[in-house]
């Protein structure tokens, strides 16, 4: 219980600081309502199938919330903002992280039944991050919805050999359920295969990314700047001692 009360709260902290600034305070709260609320739509219907298929209770009782959704939904934002940013410390850039913490939390299920309950959380906070962020967010300076840049794209969530494949899947999808708007904005003279889309313009896309790395550059000086006065502090104790 204490565990990933600790996770979620240094999750929100480190996170927070990163798209807070970026989104505003409005916009921080509302991703976190959304995504929570539709990941728990999500959860209970999978809960509810898996049940009416296997005749197994146990799927009854799976956590149906839990914030842990949400901070996966925060890395698709850092994924978003940030994509090339190498994180000094774990050496990986910030667009592998969803990617990796879905490959690490299956991974994980397979020996502890217990955090096996939570995959599913994991998984649809993931997904509905990339949904809200592609498709739902709204950006008054620009007068659009979501995020249609191809660096964004679903397919950037798997290695490069298997995007072919997901593309194509992905592009089904999108067609059957994205069709109408698609020829809404057609209509409008926006054309998706001749002028760029409103937002996937590539000045925008790398105005947003420095602004992404300007503020996760800042928030990693400063714990750089906050351990070298703790570790000053110690020698200077250590000092006083030995004298």
């Amino acid at each position: 219980m204490g565990s990933p009360l600790v996770v979620s709260t240094l999750g929100l902290l480190f996170t927070g600081k990163l798209l807070e600034p970026i989104w505003g305070s409005k916009e921080f709260l509302k991703f976190i309502f959304v995504i929570n609320f539709l990941t728990t739509v999500c959860v209970f219907i999978t809960a509810i199938a898996l049940y009416g298929v296997t005749r197994q209770e146990n799927y009854l009782y799976m956590p149906l919330s839990g914030f842990h959704g949400v901070l996966a939904g925060f890395l698709v934002g850092i994924k978003q903002m940030v994509p090339d940013q190498e994180l000094p410390r774990l050496k990986i850039k910030a667009k592998w992280l969803p990617s990796l913490m879905l490959l690490f939390s299956i991974a994980v299920s397979f020996f502890t039944p217990e955090s096996a309950t939570y995959l599913s959380t994991l998984i649809f906070g993931t997904y509905m991050g990339w949904i809200y962020l592609r498709y739902l967010q709204r950006k008054p300076e620009l007068k659009h919805r979501g995020d249609p840049n191809e660096d964004f794209a679903f397919s950037t969530f798997f290695p490069e050999f298997l995007r072919p494949i997901i593309d194509l899947i992905a592009s089904n999808f999108h067609r059957n359920l994205c069709g109408k708007s698609e020829a809404f904005i057609d209509t409008l003279g926006y054309s998706l295969g001749s002028a760029p889309l409103p937002g996937s313009d590539p000045i925008e896309a790398s105005r947003r990314r420095e602004k992404g790395a300007r503020a996760l550059e800042e928030r990693l000086a400063a714990e750089s700047l906050i351990a070298a006065g703790k570790k000053s502090e110690e020698l200077q104790i250590n000092g006083t001692n030995n004298v």
